[in-house]
């Protein structure tokens, strides 16, 4: 990391928070044009700040749910879905 903030140049990809606070703006463009964008905090990464695009690409399942399910190796289990008969017990309120 380079000790002049001002010398900073638009890859660089680590922030300290202070400076990600005080140059927000440039921050969220370098995660636009340039890819995620680290803030630290006392010297550790702390966050990333990622495009809404690059964000909905992570957070998205590669399958759907019912691929999922098939794709399971407990697909082929048979479950025992019959629900008791037995009565509720009563409870003191």
């Amino acid at each position: 990391m380079k000790s002049d903030k001002r010398a900073r140049s638009p890859h660089d990809r680590e922030w300290q928070l202070q400076e990600a606070k005080n140059r927000l703006s440039q921050v969220l463009d370098s995660a636009l044009h340039n890819g995620p964008q680290t803030i630290t905090l006392r010297g550790k990464p702390a966050a990333v700040v990622v495009s809404f695009e690059e964000f909905r690409k992570l957070s998205q399942p590669r399958t759907s749910l019912s691929q999922f399910f098939k794709q399971s190796p407990l697909s082929n289990l048979e479950l025992d879905l019959v629900r008791s008969d037995d009565v509720s017990r009563e409870v003191e309120l």
